[in-house]
């Protein structure tokens, strides 16, 4: 039988190529700080675990849909905190993290070959990894005006963004809406981390001064990651458009992509409540202000960086210098190459870390 594995049509797993610089950052005297990656480290709220005990007894299935007290918490949440109006609860799907969401929606939304997907410049690597695995072709590109005939299919949009915290306003997300409306194309807007924005206030691509409160073609994504420090629950939720929502509905039923029950508890108690997540984004701003004041005084300089849990830095050198640089104080990060090409220069640094494990970072920089 000839076959040509699945892995061997992906790019290499990025992070196993810091494996060196990981080991030399963890022989520093006073351990490793590992700002590479956006792992939260902060406890989930007494409150979510509860909720999650709460139906820990319960035998039999969950359904893909997810709960209605799940669903209708979603679409009052967002309502609640980024002012997202006419969201049928309906139309919320639970998914099981939602980078799994990322890497089979081009899929599940049957574009494959012929069809182009197009990512932001600097970007997640899994949109990348969910168009090769539907057979499409990838294109980086921050506007869409300068396309040209290609046959797109779904645009990824980002913001803020991963990994370099820019936020696109109301006007660059209207005209990517009214473009893709234009030509039939599908947007999908990343918000992740939507309700981490520090110099400037991000908006959700089906905000009604964007789409107007038409949802037709649009999906936006969200996670509970990051704001709710549910990384290791896997949870997260897709909303928009009823027949997409739909046709993912469907298909997602026959490959038993279900959420599990007591998940879903949690995430519907994540999502009814605020305060948690306020208390935590003051945890972030306080990492941030030192990190960023560090990184700035060691003659890095920071670039967008106005939102989301990373600083994108620059020591106008090559990222791998930089990382080694870095790694030689004890202090691992991300080189921007992992986003693309353009990022050959920068390094993303990650604000998810312990406060202490902040200040020794910052004490390693000042030294």
């Amino acid at each position: 039988m000839h076959r040509t594995p699945v892995a061997r049509t992906l790019p290499d797993f990025p992070w196993d190529s810091l494996l060196e610089a990981k080991a030399r950052a963890q022989a520093h005297p006073d351990g490793i700080v590992d700002l590479s990656v956006g792992t939260p480290v902060d406890p989930v709220a007494p409150h979510i675990r509860e909720a999650l005990l709460s139906v820990a007894d319960q035998p039999g299935y969950p359904t893909t849909h997810g709960t209605l007290a799940l669903r209708t918490a979603a679409a009052e949440a967002l309502h609640r905190r980024y002012g997202v109006t006419g969201i049928d609860q309906a139309t919320v799907l639970p998914a099981i993290g939602t980078k799994e969401l990322i890497a089979w929606l081009p899929r599940l939304l049957a574009l494959g070959p012929g069809d182009t997907v197009v990512i932001p410049e600097f970007a997640y690597p899994t949109y990348e990894v969910g168009a090769l695995l539907a057979g499409a072709e990838v294109i980086r590109s921050d506007g869409v005006f300068a396309l040209g005939p290609q046959r797109v299919g779904m645009i990824y949009l980002n913001s803020p963004s991963n990994p370099t915290g820019r936020v696109l306003g109301v006007e660059h997300l209207r005209k990517v809406v009214e473009w893709a409306r234009e030509r039939g194309v599908i947007v999908v807007s990343d918000e992740c981390y939507l309700g981490l924005g520090w110099d400037t206030d991000p908006v959700s691509l089906l905000d009604p001064r964007v789409c107007e409160g038409v949802f037709d073609g649009l999906l936006a994504v969200h996670s509970l990651s990051k704001t709710s420090n549910l990384a290791s629950y896997r949870a997260g939720f897709v909303t928009g458009d009823p027949e997409l929502i739909s046709d993912l509905l469907e298909v997602r039923k026959h490959a038993g992509m279900m959420v599990p029950l007591p998940i879903q508890a949690a995430a519907a108690a994540a999502l009814s409540s605020d305060q948690h997540e306020a208390e935590q984004k003051q945890r972030y701003r306080h990492r941030r202000d030192v990190l960023r004041s560090a990184v700035e005084a060691a003659d890095f300089r920071v670039d967008h960086s106005e939102a989301g849990l990373y600083l994108w830095a620059s020591r106008g050198e090559p990222a791998s210098d930089t990382v080694a640089w870095l790694a030689e104080r004890g202090i691992l990060v991300a080189p921007g190459h992992f986003y693309g090409p353009r990022g050959a220069e920068h390094v993303r640094i990650a604000l998810t870390a312990t406060d202490e494990r902040i200040e020794a970072a910052a004490k390693r920089l000042a030294a």
